[in-house]
């Protein structure tokens, strides 16, 4: 049976994701060490700041947390993607198997193509929850784009690296606090995989390629890529994501307060990175749907921010209870529907 190590030349996405993201900043070993272990303790602090503040209990020695470099960026979610597109692979395999030639070509293109992306993404990203991680998840933080960042926005290192921690820990709490969540948003995947064919993935390129010629005027490739089943399946994906990052965001912001001194400055900073610099790269932003994710952060803590001001930080916990207590998308923007169906 086909898997998805014959279709994607996972070795080759890891080259050149590694090679396309660069080092980073200069430093010397001493910072380097100095950054990684204030980024350890950030973490490990945080840790009982998320849970005073949101009252989630996240289980002890579960979902370990990563400082990496981009290489080591690349190559775990490299590891994720493998994981994601397994059910696909077997979907699309097994309506169409693909024969030799094709496999061996397609696998190099597809795995250039996976490289590029990730490439792009590790110069960017200052920490992720990867909650395919088995057992329980994991939680990378960058250092070099965090050291970057910092020196960009000339704001206090120590004050920044312990905010980027809040944010970040705030996922790990979230996932491992309430562990039905990894399974369901798995599911989900599972579900959008079902609704490929090899049909509707040709389908798919023809109208990628028209979307590309037209300078995306319809938006992202994620755009481009819905059938109204994928768009009600993303649709939901996206209510649950936007949770999980306007609720770290609205974290970040009540705590920061009390333990970072210069909070107030790195917020409107980074505030001010977060809308993109130059042609390029926001371009490439909104190709790879990142506007979005940037309307994620802020739909989801208005909504976050409206229900605690409403009910209080325990009433509104009653969003981790089950998959049906998520918010939809258009709940997301009116924080009072989902208040009177589900409390």
């Amino acid at each position: 049976m086909t898997s998805a190590d014959d279709m994607v030349d996972w070795d080759l996405a890891v080259r050149i994701g590694a090679r396309l993201a660069g080092q980073g900043p200069t430093v010397t070993r001493p910072e380097a060490d100095a950054a990684v272990a204030e980024l350890r303790a950030g973490a490990d602090r945080s840790t009982a700041l998320v849970r005073d503040f949101t009252g989630l209990v996240a289980a002890e020695h579960t979902a370990p947390v990563l400082v990496v470099d981009r290489a080591g960026w690349v190559q775990a979610n490299t590891d994720a993607f493998r994981h994601l597109l397994g059910p696909l692979v077997t979907q699309l395999t097994e309506k169409k198997p693909p024969t030799g030639l094709t496999r061996a070509v397609g696998s190099r293109i597809t795995g250039m193509e996976v490289g590029g992306l990730l490439g792009f993404l590790a110069g960017k990203v200052l920490g992720q929850f990867d909650p395919f991680h088995a057992p329980d998840g994991r939680l990378l933080l960058v250092a070099p784009n965090i050291v970057h960042v910092e020196r960009e926005l000339g704001v206090d290192p120590h004050d920044f690296r312990l905010w980027v921690c809040l944010h970040e820990e705030t996922h790990r709490v979230q996932f491992t606090a309430v562990p039905w969540m990894r399974d369901h948003l798995f599911s989900e995947v599972q579900a959008l995989s079902a609704t490929v064919s090899p049909s509707g993935l040709d389908e798919l390129v023809r109208r990628l390629t028209d979307g590309l010629k037209g300078g995306l005027a319809k938006g992202s490739l994620i755009d481009l890529m819905s059938t109204p089943e994928q768009k009600e399946i993303l649709d939901r994906v996206t209510g649950m994501m936007s949770l999980l990052e306007g609720h770290a965001d609205v974290v970040m912001d009540g705590v920061g307060p009390t333990v970072i001194s210069s909070v107030e400055h790195i917020r409107a900073r980074f505030t001010e990175r977060r809308k993109g610099v130059g042609t390029l790269d926001r371009l490439l932003r909104r190709l790879l749907g990142l506007d979005a994710k940037m309307a994620q952060y802020r739909d989801g803590a208005h909504f976050v921010r409206t229900v605690v001001d409403k009910v209080g930080m325990a009433e509104f916990n009653t969003v981790w209870e089950s998959a049906e207590n998520l918010p939809s998308k258009s709940e997301l923007a009116d924080p009072e529907a989902w208040v009177s169906r589900v409390l």
